[in-house]
């Protein structure tokens, strides 16, 4: 079976943290699990130099030097100190929010980092109890959460240096457009996920959040076709253009007790309340962005009701219906 590029940049990430020497690029291609299929010395190189770029647009401290009796060729390592994380100590809330959040990556992208992190999290000592935070979580489809059926699609055709065409829309309630992108690369900014490139059509770079994007990405051109150009930072482009579409302000949540303990901790508990025979609170939390409190709050069903703004309640009624009618397919 083909390794992935996302099983192949872990294998790569693996193999430069396991050595504090600098790895040489051929001692990579004839170790790490992914790079054997790529054939030719030209494929292998432009393959390395894309996982390079990657890696390094991911925030991963990618080291170049001298490797040891290599007779001066170049190698590579992960400076472990820069990547390591300090020792990790959560709060019961913070415990409960990251089983939250491992129940809501379930794209198959997904999965194993999250099942990953918890492991790293209880190997640190940390007991987060997956059972006892479901209560929080409804029973809300993959894609009302946020998953992103678009994401392996986009990776593959990254990886290949592949033009890709899907359908997007440029919020919740616009129609569904077709786009014609040369993709660059996918960076994550304020938790969701977005596609750079250039695109074909309006001739002009662009950035796509993949929430928006269609299920169906269809991949053409000659592979190796489409490169990401030269000093090109994704994460700044996806930083400049969504930091200015963030709407600031709050929102009036109301909460049931024992539950939700993410809206808790983002938010200030303003007053104790009984809504349907429930007791809880209300809570005020900021917000980052309509779209984002929306599928926060929908998550947690009928444990969290919006009081204001008006427009918000409405965007997550229509997001539970839209919930109810995909479960019900």
């Amino acid at each position: 079976m083909a390794i992935t590029k996302v099983e192949r940049l872990m294998n790569l990430v693996i193999c430069l943290l396991s050595t504090r020497q600098f790895v040489t690029a051929e001692r990579i291609r004839d170790s790490v699990a992914g790079y054997g299929d790529s054939g030719t010395d030209e494929a292998f190189s432009r393959m390395f130099e894309r996982d390079k770029n990657e890696l390094r647009d991911l925030g991963v401290p990618l080291e170049t030097g001298l490797a040891a009796g290599s007779g001066g060729i170049e190698g590579y390592r992960i400076n472990r100190d820069a990547y390591e994380l300090p020792a990790i100590d959560l709060s019961r809330e913070e415990a409960a929010a990251v089983a939250v959040a491992v129940q809501l990556w379930e794209s198959p992208e997904l999965t194993s980092a999250a099942q990953s992190a918890l492991l790293k999290l209880r190997a640190a000592g940390i007991q987060v109890d997956q059972d006892e935070s479901a209560a929080s979580v409804t029973a809300v489809p993959a894609r009302t959460r946020g998953s992103e059926p678009a994401l392996g699609a986009l990776l593959t055709a990254i990886d290949a240096g592949r033009s890709v065409r899907f359908e997007h829309r440029g919020s919740a309630t616009d129609p569904f457009v077709t786009r014609t992108v040369q993709p660059w690369g996918v960076v994550t900014f304020r938790g969701r996920w977005y596609l750079v490139g250039h695109d074909v059509d309006r001739n002009d770079t662009r950035t796509f959040r993949l929430s928006r994007i269609g299920d169906d990405v269809s991949t053409f051109g000659r592979t190796g076709s489409v490169r990401k150009p030269e000093g090109i930072d994704l994460q700044s482009i996806v930083e400049r253009v969504a930091g200015t579409a963030e709407v600031s302000g709050s929102a009036t949540v109301w909460v049931v007790d024992d539950a939700a303990f993410e809206i808790r901790r983002l938010g200030t508990v303003l007053e104790n309340r009984t809504v349907g025979g429930r007791s809880g609170s209300v809570v005020q939390i900021p917000v980052r962005s309509w779209e984002w409190v929306t599928r926060l709050v929908a998550g947690h069903g009928g444990d969290a009701l919006v009081l204001d703004p008006p427009e918000l309640r409405a965007d997550v009624i229509r997001a539970l219906r839209s919930a109810a009618v995909e479960a019900s397919r």
